[in-house]
């Protein structure tokens, strides 16, 4: 024989741990709207009226100040584990620069995106390292707080007597 009370709450606590294991979708960067980047026309749109129907880029590119860029992400995470990339969105309009009118629109996707392997090394610097207690204990027996030759103090002149 069951009660009740032990029943819901068994039934809560279930539901609690597997409201845990639902995934958490987040949207990051650019989002469109009204107006989509990939449906501007070639030849006809131009960067006022592309900053009218889609605002501004998510950047603009470094070395051609004629090439805008729309980025937007999608995520999933779940409970503790790191998120994972669902899609990624980069779309490339690049201007004429005689009248800037859209010349080319490029859309990237996650699968045209490339894994770059960091070199990890690191560069060697000359000298040792230095453990703690080295560090802690490394003016033991090198003098006193205060030089008895007041000439060789740092920041005093030669033959300078106060």
């Amino acid at each position: 024989m069951f009660r009740p009370a032990v029943f819901v709450a068994a039934a809560l606590g279930l539901s609690a741990v597997v409201s845990g294991c639902t995934p958490l979708t987040s949207y990051s960067g650019f989002q469109a709207i009204e107006a989509k980047p990939a449906d501007m026309k070639i030849g006809e749109d131009s960067k006022s009226t592309l900053m009218e129907k889609l605002g501004s880029p998510s950047t603009v590119s470094t070395f051609d100040p004629n090439t805008w860029y729309y980025v937007s992400q999608t995520t999933d995470r779940v409970a503790f584990y790191m998120p994972r990339v669902i899609k990624r969105d980069v779309i490339a309009i690049k201007f004429n620069p005689a009248d800037e009118k859209v010349s080319s629109i490029n859309t990237f996707t996650l699968k045209d995106g490339k894994v770059i392997a960091y070199n990890g090394r690191e560069t060697p610097t000359r000298g040792r390292e230095m453990t703690i207690l080295e560090q802690l204990l490394g003016n033991v027996g090198r003098g006193g707080m205060l030089p008895n030759d007041q000439d060789n103090v740092p920041g005093s002149r030669p033959g300078d007597r106060r």
